[in-house]
């Protein structure tokens, strides 16, 4: 595959005022995507974001350059990823356009698209987009230029959406929950998901103000949900990220419930349903405990590279709809085409009310196993992977762990880190595994 010189794993994303994330990138980015959109049918392309003050200057930039490009533009304001997804389905549209940095603090953001089928591009489309980027702008005739329409009742049809997939048979009556928005673009739709199926709700870090949006809040700072759950004595929390698109829970005695084992308590429902298609996709991260705990199910699994888009690319090819990452984005192509944190949410309620259990009661069919990581800086012009003394280290961790643990080493998609992982059945040994590897990085960095 060619190298892409502006688009990531997960779209264009960096430092707001910063070079590609400016007015003028953005402006050329939507000329850009709608001449390569240009010659499809409805010439429709949909923009959503989230609730980033930097959101209103990039939609603007974005409008105006698809509109120069002859595209119609249809705008949902705060909206999460997945409800764009969804929307740019419904509306058939060609491509549905996100403005977020997801969990990333207010001063980052950046632009991702959705093919019309709620799908991530396909790399041919970016790299056409890419090289549409580097030829002067052009403008199409007065009569060709294409019209925006604020969609008014976007946030109504994406909340009818997500409680169609609760069973119509049951209720969340009788539990209280603590929803945290994350000052993000769930925090006008979640608590509405909720109270609507009938449960008493209680959402915090739901006032976004432009600035506040992921900050100690959310599924990345879950400490804040975990003290909620405890101080208002609820049945269980729910947190989602700045774009809605990962979830992590928290069970009634204020302890967390990862990606790992929202992904292990969906699959195990779905096999007792009858409904489980497959197997299931986890990432090099995910615990070893989901996948002995689904192994002891007769549930496959299969491991991808870290990144939702690797999961979906795993999923599809071998036909199966579970899959998700230790980190909260849980995918289940049988509800949405992408990761979305209300539905896991929905999906792991509906288990908690078929079965008559608790979230805590639920979560105990996995076992996690003890797991360190720890986070290494180098230089880009260094290699420690491929260092001499860094194999020796791990050959020897890896020795001293057998086959009751493993190692990981990989560099980071988006910061210049190695990430050094070890897991296995002994905390101290992991502990200790880790440590004595990052320090055998750190001397070669």
């Amino acid at each position: 595959m060619t190298k892409r010189k502006y688009f990531g794993t997960d779209g264009v994303r960096g430092k707001v005022g910063h070079y590609p994330i400016t007015p003028e990138f953005a402006l050329k980015l939507g000329w850009a995507a709608g001449r390569v959109l240009s010659e499809a049918g409805t010439k429709k392309v949909i923009i959503g974001k989230d609730t980033r003050i930097s959101g209103y200057m990039l939609e603007t930039a974005l409008e105006s350059g698809l509109i120069a490009a002859g595209i119609d533009v249809r705008l949902l304001g705060p909206m999460p990823t997945p409800a764009v997804a969804y929307l740019t389905r419904t509306f058939r549209a060609e491509a549905g356009i996100v403005i977020s940095a997801s969990h990333n603090p207010f001063y980052d953001n950046g632009i991702k698209f959705f093919s019309a089928h709620g799908l991530k591009l396909a790399d041919d489309i970016e790299q056409a987009i890419e090289a549409e980027i580097d030829k002067p702008m052009t403008c199409v005739e007065s009569d060709k230029l294409g019209r925006a329409v604020r969609i008014e009742d976007a946030r109504g049809r994406y909340i009818e959406y997500c409680k169609s997939h609760f069973p119509s048979h049951l209720s969340l009556s009788g539990l209280k929950i603590v929803v945290d928005c994350a000052n993000g673009a769930t925090y006008h739709i979640a608590p509405n998901v909720f109270s609507e199926l009938g449960a008493e709700v209680i959402d915090i870090a739901a006032e976004p103000n432009g600035t506040n949006i992921n900050d100690g809040c959310g599924a990345t700072h879950t400490d804040f949900l975990c003290k909620a759950v405890k101080d208002t004595g609820a049945d269980l929390g729910i947190a989602l990220d700045g774009d809605g698109d990962r979830l992590m829970m928290v069970d009634h005695n204020g302890e967390v419930v990862d990606g790992d084992e929202v992904v292990f308590i969906i699959a195990r429902d779905a096999l007792k349903a009858g409904k489980l298609k497959g197997g299931v996709v986890g990432t090099v991260m995910s615990n070893l405990g989901l996948e002995v705990a689904l192994n002891s199910l007769g549930i496959p699994f299969l491991r991808s590279k870290v990144g939702d888009r690797y999961v979906m690319e795993m999923l599809l090819d071998n036909g199966w709809v579970i899959g998700g990452e230790s980190s909260g984005h849980v995918l289940n192509l049988d509800y949405n085409t992408t990761g979305d944190g209300i539905i896991s949410a929905i999906q792991v309620l509906s288990a908690i009310q078929t079965s008559g259990m608790s979230l805590a009661e639920l979560r105990k069919g996995m076992v996690k196993f003890p797991q360190t990581l720890i986070n290494v800086k180098y230089a880009q012009d260094t290699d420690p992977l491929n260092s001499a003394s860094v194999k020796s280290v791990v050959k020897e961790v890896e020795t001293a762990l057998a086959d009751k643990g493993r190692v990981l080493l990989r560099k980071s998609g988006t910061e210049p880190l190695i990430r050094v992982m070890v897991e296995g059945q002994e905390t101290d040994l992991v502990k200790d595994s880790a440590e004595k590897i990052a320090q055998a990085v750190e001397s070669v960095c």
